[in-house]
């Protein structure tokens, strides 16, 4: 949305030619990897993608065609595409998701109905019912994500439960799950594969509001946003005709917290959370006259809540040792997923390799528990309700900074290789770390530590030299070290039953791997594998 907006393709998005242009401009942009896409599909699914969000004014067909001139010129950015645009924050995204979301509505029979209320209606009522509003993966595929033919949200409810009780009572579940997924597919004539892939994307959507967190493989309500969601199922108007559909949508649904009453109720149910989570909020000096003021309020106290939460994240990061480095396996490896020995099974979406591979490794720093700096001021990369990854670090800085009581890790990571690695890495990384030295003046040791599946030797020598020239021509010595991942990978699972202890062992490392920076380049990776196997092997000891 943003390269579209910056371009003069915004209203030109149909034909043959700006498709092969709004496809380069994703290639260019970063969105998408150019490969050969002789069929330019990359840019009329994303282009189909946006209008079916509302992000841009849909191109209409057939009997609707008429009313394009009352709604917008087709790939012009909506009311809610300019919000997406210009908003930072991950809530400030997820609302423009869940306004376009709440928009929506899909014919069943002679009926409309909204699939995001319908959704979490039924989550809703398994509250109710059990007491826990979560959903499977496979309950997802084979109940929620049907067109409910006029069935409430309560039967459907019902039926999941009754599901749940049959698989309890079954001997075999594997065999059980095999009927269940085969007479699904046998009904409308596909693959099961098909309703999995549907409710994985259905999945990714509904996180996108900010409704769900992940529970395993599926999905439950955030406590935070349950009144939320209840004013939201109790919203049920249907906007007339198709042109007001299509207005709704392009300038994203209206939400109970644009009403002062709804929004009050949001409000205060957030402060007794953040009562019950240590913290405190006093609503007296602010001002809660309009829904814009409660707003600007409702946001401070997320803001308090989402930091408490973190820090509980950070803290629990100790003990996650297995999974830990399971995700690093998975980066290294050719392996997609891993069941961990708890039997849950943990992946790395498609795409999303460079943003788990920063983000993992911001794990392994919490789990040493001796930052001076707060979580959320180490990473650089943007993180949702799940506390994973939205999106890799932004440019004109490094990935990850680590603070300790008497150093700082600059930490940088790469999934390029070969000669690409140095001349997309080799002068960034370098400046990164200038920057920290200069900052710190020599009050604290400054280490930069780069990390890849593979160091490319002409990175290393680049890294080697460790100088950086500043604007006044001063040269600043900098104490970089490249590391492979899976030399990373040996050291953290040496210790990873006891994180701690690692901290002092990796200063002396980078240490001692800058003493042999003398070296040509190809026996200075080779002296620095040495000792971070040496390292691995002291910690295991």
């Amino acid at each position: 949305m943003i390269a579209l907006a910056s371009s003069p393709l915004q209203g030109n998005l149909y034909g043959k030619e700006q498709e092969i242009a709004f496809r380069d401009l994703l290639g260019e942009c970063g969105v998408v990897r150019l490969g050969m896409d002789e069929t330019y599909s990359a840019s009329r699914k994303w282009r189909s993608a946006l209008d079916k969000l509302g992000f841009i004014y849909p191109k209409l067909k057939g009997d609707e065609e008429v009313l394009q001139d009352q709604l917008g010129v087709p790939g012009v950015i909506t009311e809610n595409g300019r919000r997406l645009v210009e908003t930072e924050s991950v809530a400030g995204w997820q609302e423009c998701y869940l306004r376009s979301l709440a928009a929506m509505y899909i014919a069943d029979g002679d009926r409309l109905f909204s699939p995001l209320r319908h959704t979490v209606a039924i989550m809703a009522e398994l509250d109710k019912a059990v007491g826990d509003s979560s959903l499977s993966f496979i309950e997802v595929a084979l109940f929620v994500q049907l067109l409910p033919g006029g069935k409430a949200p309560s039967e459907i409810a019902g039926e999941i439960i009754e599901f749940r009780k049959k698989r309890d009572a079954a001997e075999r579940k594997k065999d059980f799950y095999r009927e269940q997924t085969e007479a699904l597919s046998k009904r409308f004539g596909k693959k099961y594969g098909t309703f999995a892939d549907y409710a994985d994307t259905n999945i990714r959507y509904l996180k996108a509001t900010g409704l769900v967190n992940r529970k395993g493989r599926g999905i439950v309500l955030v406590p935070d946003k349950r009144v939320l969601v209840d004013r939201l199922i109790q919203y049920t108007a249907i906007p007339e005709s198709p042109l007001d559909r299509y207005k709704t949508l392009c300038a994203g649904a209206p939400l109970p917290i644009d009403e002062k009453d709804s929004a009050l109720a949001v409000l205060y149910d957030l402060v007794e959370r953040l009562k019950e989570k240590g913290g405190s909020f006093d609503l007296t000096a602010k001002s809660l006259d309009t829904p814009q003021d409660i707003a600007v309020v409702r946001h401070e106290i997320e803001d308090a809540l989402a930091m408490i939460r973190e820090e509980e994240y950070a803290a629990a990061q100790a003990v996650m040792g297995e999974e830990i480095s399971e995700y690093i396996g998975l980066l290294v490896g050719k392996k997609k997923t891993k069941t961990l020995s708890t039997g849950d099974t943990i992946s790395i979406p498609n795409g999303e390799a460079p943003a788990y591979f920063e983000w993992i490794i911001w794990r392994v720093f919490l789990a040493i528990d001796s930052l001076v700096n707060k979580p959320w001021d180490a990473r650089r990369f943007k993180i949702d309700q799940d506390f994973l990854p939205v999106g890799t670090a932004p440019g004109n800085g490094p990935d990850i900074v680590f603070e300790f009581d008497d150093m700082v890790v600059v930490v940088e990571v790469t999934l390029t290789s070969s000669s690409r690695q140095e001349a997309a890495e080799g002068e960034p990384v370098r400046r990164h770390v200038a920057k920290y030295a200069e900052d710190f003046d020599g009050s604290k040791l400054v280490f930069g530590l780069f990390l890849a599946v593979n160091i490319d030797t002409n990175t290393a020598n680049s890294f080697r030299l460790g100088e950086w020239y500043m604007k006044d021509d001063r040269k600043i010595g900098l104490q970089i070290v490249p590391m492979t991942l899976d030399d990373f990978k040996a050291i953290w699972d040496a210790a990873s039953d006891r994180p701690s202890v690692i901290l002092p062992k990796l200063k002396d490392l980078m240490r001692d791997c800058r003493m042999y920076s003398n070296d040509s380049a190809p026996q200075w990776k080779k002296k620095v594998s040495d000792l971070a196997s040496k390292t691995a092997l002291s910690l295991k000891q």
